[in-house]
């Protein structure tokens, strides 16, 4: 048996521990070397020719949270790395401006040499405040793994060149351009100054210095604007675009052009274009036609998404007709369509890798159910999200298009709210789709046996009955993890009210 311990000497202990877990942890060698570094500008810019690689990174970050600027303009020139994930470093709380105007200036003293330092590989500077969020973690030793996208190229073995007589020395290959990677947001009248300064120096290194966007969103700017942004942009490095702005179609048929050059995009949102009143049919069909020619360019786009378009009815099938790849994705919301619309959509449309679709918005209340029964069967074999909230749907048209839905063995979430719909219908549905395993959540409508009256007020008690009725038939037939849930806009404020199991209800709902 162990001998007792003194009591004294448990609580020194103790406390010898606390101190010891209290107390920070000291600065590593690394760290001191690279503030001991920083206090000297003019040594640390002497350094950098025999700086390990690895101490790059975590010095690069002490200067930047230090705003060393001169500092960071010379490590950019000894930048010993294919890629500066810049951007990863960049806090929105935070300006920036300066450290950022340092890196670009040091990029474009490199650029205005003829020949390049020795150790420079340079080749992206990545401004994206979400990409390699890793990196700097990982050089700066707090990970254990390296970062090998972004390790230097392992060198290669010097060969001695041979003399061969009568051979003129070969010209020089062209300098390589680097490439400035950013996501681009265009909401105001004029860029900020850290975007105005970046484009300034696109254009004086034209040719030398290519600026690369991946992600490009579209709010409230004037076309002359985003037409000057676009000049200088790489139009075929765009692969994402949200186009989210009041535009008339006159104004979309501009931006047509453009459209056309990103040769690489693959989704595609497209929000609020309307048609003047002043505007005649022969302009339209001019403006509609520029617009749908640049899907004949578009061969990788995989997501499509229309939001309150004004100009779809009737001509849906010449957006979609020059369509040169099958979606995944297809999302038509709040958008007018014609029954002749639907019917092309349920029978041209190439849906042979449709995960997504979406028909929000879409009044579907005086039309057939017949279209939409065959568009949802064709794409039942690959089909995993499908939304149709605020379609009017009506009792008999749902009961059509249910053998259809019972079909799609890859649907994961079902979402029908804002349709008059029954609470037999609602057992029907849930019957028809019991045996989709990969169905996990449903988002269905109030029944109508749950309102008080015509106005729409929901009477709770009734609802959560209702509810209570659907989740016993899922634990009956064997599906209880299965997600059954209502969200009910309210008639007076619009707010949804949502039942799982207990209601979460809008401030109309609430004691005064």
């Amino acid at each position: 048996m162990w001998p007792k311990l003194p009591q004294v000497y448990l609580q020194d202990s103790f406390q010898s521990r606390f101190i010891r877990m209290s107390m920070p942890a000291p600065p590593r060698l690394l760290d001191l070397a690279g503030q001991s570094l920083l206090r000297d500008q003019a040594s640390a810019i002497a350094a950098l020719e025999l700086l390990p690689m690895e101490l790059f990174p975590p010095l690069f970050t002490a200067a930047f949270a230090g705003r060393h600027s001169e500092t960071l303009k010379a490590m950019v020139q000894a930048w010993p790395f294919p890629c500066l994930p810049l951007g990863a470093l960049m806090k929105e709380q935070q300006p920036h401006h300066e450290t950022f105007q340092a890196a670009l200036d040091g990029l474009d003293v490199l650029l205005s040499q003829e020949v390049r330092p020795r150790r420079w590989k340079l080749q992206v500077l990545d401004l994206r405040k979400n990409a390699h969020q890793d990196f700097w973690t990982v050089w700066s030793g707090t990970r254990a793994s390296m970062y090998s996208l972004l390790e230097p190229e392992v060198a290669q073995p010097m060969r001695k060149k041979r003399k061969v007589d009568g051979c003129r020395p070969r010209p020089k290959p062209p300098l390589a351009p680097v490439e400035v990677l950013i996501d681009l947001c265009l909401k105001e009248s004029t860029p900020d100054e850290s975007l105005a300064y970046l484009i300034q120096k696109v254009k004086q290194r034209k040719g030398l210095l290519h600026l690369c966007c991946k992600k490009l969103k579209i709010f409230a700017m004037p076309m002359q604007n985003i037409k000057m942004i676009l000049k200088i942009v790489q139009l075929d490095s765009i692969q994402d675009l949200e186009v989210n702005c009041t535009w008339k179609l006159s104004t979309l048929g501009k931006f047509a052009p453009h459209l056309g050059q990103m040769a690489n995009l693959r989704r595609l949102l497209l929000s609020h274009i309307h048609m003047s009143s002043h505007s005649t049919p022969a302009k339209e069909e001019q403006c509609v036609s520029q617009f749908t020619a640049q899907f004949l360019r578009l061969h990788h786009l995989e997501e499509l998404y229309l939001d309150s378009i004004s100009f779809l009815q009737d001509r849906l099938d010449r957006v979609l007709r020059c369509l040169k790849t099958p979606l995944e994705t297809l999302s038509i919301t709040n958008c007018l369509l014609s029954e002749s619309d639907l019917t092309y959509l349920s029978q041209h449309l190439n849906v042979s890798q449709l995960k997504d679709l979406g028909l929000s918005g879409v009044s579907l209340t005086n039309m057939s159910p017949g279209p939409l029964q065959v568009l949802i069967e064709r794409a039942s074999a690959t089909l995993q999200d499908l939304d149709l909230d605020e379609c009017g749907i009506m009792d008999s048209q749902f009961t059509v298009i249910l053998p259809a839905l019972g079909r799609c063995s890859q649907l994961t979430t079902f979402s029908f709210c804002g349709n008059p719909i029954s609470m037999a219908v609602l057992e029907n549905l849930l019957r028809h789709t019991i045996g989709l395993s990969n169905l996990s959540h449903v988002l269905y409508p109030a029944p109508l046996e749950s309102y008080e009256d015509v106005r729409g007020t929901l009477h709770l008690g009734r609802l959560a009955q209702l509810h209570d009725r659907l989740k016993q038939m899922l634990q009956e037939l064997g599906r209880p993890g299965m997600v059954w849930f209502s969200a009910n806009p309210c008639p007076h404020c619009g707010d949804r009210t949502f039942y799982d199991p207990e209601p979460i209800l809008c401030p109309c709902y609430m004691p005064a």
